[in-house]
């Protein structure tokens, strides 16, 4: 299973360094590496963009190919525009990616640490 791995809070730099060493010593071993790491400032900053219905954006968009951010926009019977604005968010936060005239979300699993 692939999964994103979101930091939220906390020491960013510590945090990134760590995970720098550890690729590097897989890396060396030969291991494959694919991840994908997010950081966010706060909860507020995670939660303005991890909303409740980006989470079922992602979901579908998991789940079925989608040709075009339009039948996107059909296929969750949402407003266009607010689906549109939805990706935008999504890919800005490195969430979905583009492909070939639509969007994908390669992965999984969310896996959040939030620092207290």
């Amino acid at each position: 299973m692939s999964k994103v791995k979101i930091t939220v809070g906390g020491a960013f730099e510590s945090e990134a360094a760590r995970r720098f060493v550890d690729a590097w010593h897989r890396a060396e071993r030969g291991k494959k590496l694919q991840e994908r790491h997010l950081a966010f400032e706060s909860w507020d900053a995670l939660a303005r963009v991890l909303t409740g219905k980006r989470m079922e954006l992602l979901r579908y968009v998991r789940r079925h190919k989608v040709a075009s951010v339009r039948a996107l926009a059909k296929a969750l019977r949402r407003d266009y525009s607010n689906v549109h604005a939805d990706v935008q968010a999504l890919m800005a936060a490195g969430l979905l990616d583009a492909a070939a005239g639509g969007v994908r979300a390669d992965y999984d699993a969310i896996e959040t640490k939030i620092a207290i």
